[in-house]
């Protein structure tokens, strides 16, 4: 059977996954970053995370151990070799800025990509330079690992107590010098506090200085050194305490972010218990187990692997992917995923990946791969520390030397004011503040099920002013449903006796309208009886002989090959048709008896979402492939702004081309005849990405389940990052240049200059974390 409003029927999932294959290759640039030396210089600071950090596994300074993912085994490229190390020494820009002076001098090292959070440097080098690398990284201080040579000597959980006894030592210096008693008892006092918690600052300080990089670790350095020698006794130890506690209390929070999406790792269980070839069940770790091996599940489990359920049924809770806590109806035949719940029945499933591959391990990589795609906001404010630091400290320098040299000024309190100003070149709080908002917004949406493939998308989203929608899969279900029921009869009894007439031959097709009519009747409890001398009238319906008559069940089309069209029916089946409905008509060789029409029927949250979207200052057009009375109907239904019918491939990416000029466009699809416009889209979002592999590879955004009220969601989302960046900016600058003229006017003190330098540190990250409650 075949309806002029039904060119588009159903699209499966594998075909909108394959559908999304588009290359956006307008956003190259946010796509392939070329990190070679001397770009993206982070900034010339440090953080104490080298020890401060309880990098192998068992923090003193977290709650919980910051989440790694697995390391990647090293490629070979043409005839470069792409190899990630991990150095658990390295989570802040500084690190980076350290590593890219070092690395950037040798020959063979072709390119640098940074993944802070996850500690992992990727280096594309040349075949033979990956033990000069190592020895440059362990030059630094480091301890580089691949993966297939572990770090020789594992980093063991710093004590608190160095810590805290030289906060003790500092007070009692501080109180030495206020009760005015002996220089040497407050000087002692100092160089211990200084000495038990400020070694590995003047260590890192050090390699810093010899590889000519200034970053926090030399500046603070330098200042405290200056502090002892100008006889500044409790200052100098009070300046080294409060930046080691502020370093530790920052590093847990950093971890904090870190931990928000790979914390979905813990959702999975490390073992199934999987069918055994004596046919008794056996729990066994996931590493151990292949693909294609029957594994079984109990009630309040969760699920250990992706795989197709082979026996029984249940409710599961996908929540953990999609957002959406309302549990989904699974039996036989239906797709599980590895990190979901089963909550009521138990069932068997066949497993269809591998620990590795699993749908939650794929949304984990992509959320990580997002981290290393800098939003311009990002990119901004790496510019800007690398001009910062130098220049705060060739503005140190001169307040050091000029006033003394033209206007004869005490060098004491100019040399005192210049190391002052070396606090606060340190542009931490700045530099710390954007990946971590950044990783928060990704980490909050990815909670939400809404996938979103960088930094720059998230940042972009909030710019959105028009967004295009195809109709089937997105806005409607993609499967048609009985609307209406017209009975061309004047008794009851007949109108009961054409439903029966029409499911009896409705339900043995196999074409989707004919199918939406069995199902209505079968929910109404009416019976389909046997048809004898049943065909297929290809494009225009099917017949059969039912009560010793002829019946017809077919289209518009088929009316009139048969002679049977009156005007009157013809103005009906228009009526119907300008709806946006498709009519097929039940038919005897004297006429027409019944007419029944089928819709795609739109998704409940379809009309809430166009509504927050035009709240959010969001225009939005249909681009359909159904016929235009069809697309005009059911955007009317939702509110759309506009409905084009009719649309090719090619004829939806030229609409979105027609709207460049107007604001940021984005496009939503899920089939294959949605790719070029999604390409064509400045953010291309693909509905219904679970299950779906290359949706997640290649959409900007890929929205986990067919919710279209994630899409408003997402746009809030950029909206409210957007604002914490601009907060977190403010903040950092605005506190660096109150203090830079304290010190220019003789207010400012050391003391206070790293309390104001780690404290803003600590102001935007706990700002920026605000994200993972979103």
């Amino acid at each position: 059977m075949n309806t002029s409003s039904h060119t588009h029927q159903q699209h499966s999932h594998d075909q909108h996954g394959h559908g999304c294959q588009h290359d956006h290759h307008h956003h190259d640039d946010h796509h392939h970053h070329d990190h070679r030396h001397g770009e993206h210089d982070h900034g010339d600071h440090d953080h104490q995370h080298a020890d401060s950090h309880a990098h192998s596994g068992k923090g003193c300074c977290t709650t919980a151990a910051p989440i790694l993912q697995q390391l990647a085994t090293a490629q070979l490229v043409g005839d470069r070799q792409r190899t990630p190390i991990r150095i658990l020494q390295m989570d802040c820009p500084t690190e980076e800025a350290l590593i890219r002076n070092k690395l950037g001098g040798m020959t063979e090292v072709h390119a640098l990509e940074f993944n802070l959070m996850q500690r992992v440097l990727t280096v594309v080098h040349g075949p033979q330079a990956l033990p000069d690398i190592l020895l440059a990284l362990r030059g630094l201080g480091f301890q580089p690992e691949t993966n297939d040579i572990a770090s020789a000597a594992p980093q063991r959980p710093q004590a608190w107590w160095p810590l805290l006894l030289a906060g003790i030592a500092a007070g009692a210096a501080e109180a030495m010098s206020w009760l005015q008693q002996p220089e040497w008892l407050a000087a002692c006092l100092a160089l211990i506090a200084v000495l038990t918690c400020g070694l590995s600052t003047y260590k890192k300080g050090w390699i810093a200085l010899r590889n000519l990089t200034l970053n926090i670790n030399a500046l603070m350095s330098i200042a405290v050194s200056g502090a002892l020698l100008l006889g500044q006794w409790p200052e100098a130890a009070m300046v080294m305490v409060l930046f080691t506690l502020a370093e530790r209390i920052e590093a847990r929070s950093l971890d904090r972010a870190r931990n928000a999406i790979a914390g979905l790792l813990q959702l999975t269980p490390p073992q199934a218990t999987v069918h055994q070839q004596d046919g008794s069940w056996q729990a066994m770790p996931l590493a151990d187990i292949a693909i294609g091996r029957v594994a079984r599940v109990a009630p309040g489990e969760r699920i250990a692997l992706d795989g197709m359920i082979m026996a029984g049924s249940s409710s599961i809770n996908q929540s953990a992917m999609t957002g959406e806590s309302l549990p989904v109806e699974k039996s036989v035949g239906d797709q599980v995923y590895a990190g979901t719940l089963n909550e009521s029945g138990s069932f068997e499933y066949r497993i269809t990946a591998a620990a590795s591959d699993t749908m939650l391990a794929r949304i984990i990589h992509a959320v990580e791969q997002a981290q290393g795609s800098k939003a311009a906001t990002q990119r901004f404010v790496d510019q800007f520390a690398r001009i910062y630091t130098p220049t705060v400290f060739l503005l140190a320098l001169a307040v050091a030397i000029l006033p003394p040299l033209l206007m004869a000024a005490s060098w004491h309190d100019w040399v005192y004011k210049a190391l002052v100003l070396l606090v606060i070149a340190c542009p931490c709080a700045l530099v710390i503040s954007t990946p971590v908002t950044i990783v928060s917004g990704l980490a909050a949406a990815a909670r939400h099920g809404i996938l979103i493939k960088g930094g720059v998308w998230l940042e972009q989203g909030r710019h959105l002013r028009w967004l295009a929608l195809d109709k089937t899969g997105t806005i409607t279900h993609g499967k048609p449903e009985q609307s209406d029921y017209i009975p061309l009869c004047e008794t009851e009894a007949d109108a009961q006796d054409y439903r029966r007439l029409a499911a009896s031959l409705a339900v043995r097709s196999d074409h989707p309208v004919s199918q939406a009519l069995a199902r209505a009747a079968s929910r109404d409890g009416i019976v389909a009886q046997e048809v004898s001398q049943f065909t297929a009238l290809p494009g225009r319906g099917v017949q059969g002989r039912l009560a010793d008559q002829l019946l017809v069940l077919g289209n518009h089309r088929l009316v009139e090959d048969m002679g049977l069209c009156s005007p009157a029916l013809e103005a009906r089946l228009q009526e119907l048709e300008a709806q946006g409905k498709g009519v097929v008509i039940l038919m005897n060789q004297e006429g027409p008896l019944a007419l029944f029409a089928v819709a795609d029927t739109v998704k409940p949250g379809s009309q809430a979402a166009i509504a927050a979207l035009k709240q959010l200052g969001v225009r939005t057009i249909m681009l359909s492939g159904d016929n235009q009375p069809t697309a005009s109907a059911i955007a009317a239904q939702v509110g759309i702004d506009e409905a084009r019918g009719n649309q090719l491939p090619q004829d939806k990416a030229a609409a979105l081309a027609a709207l460049y000029g107007k604001g940021q466009v984005g496009m939503v699809g899920d089939g294959i005849n949605d790719a070029p416009a999604l390409a064509q889209a400045d953010i291309g979002f693909a509905m219904g990405a679970m299950g779906s592999d290359t949706a997640i590879e290649t959409a900007d955004v890929a929205l986990m389940d067919d919710d279209l009220g994630k899409i408003p969601a997402f746009i809030r989302l950029s909206q409210a990052t957007h604002a914490i960046l601009v907060q977190n900016i403010v903040l950092a600058l605005g506190i660096k240049a109150i203090f830079l003229l304290l010190t220019l006017q003789g207010s400012g003190s050391m003391w206070m200059a790293v309390f104001a330098d780690v404290g803003a540190s600590l102001l935007v990250v706990g700002n920026g974390l605000r994200l993972l409650r979103k």
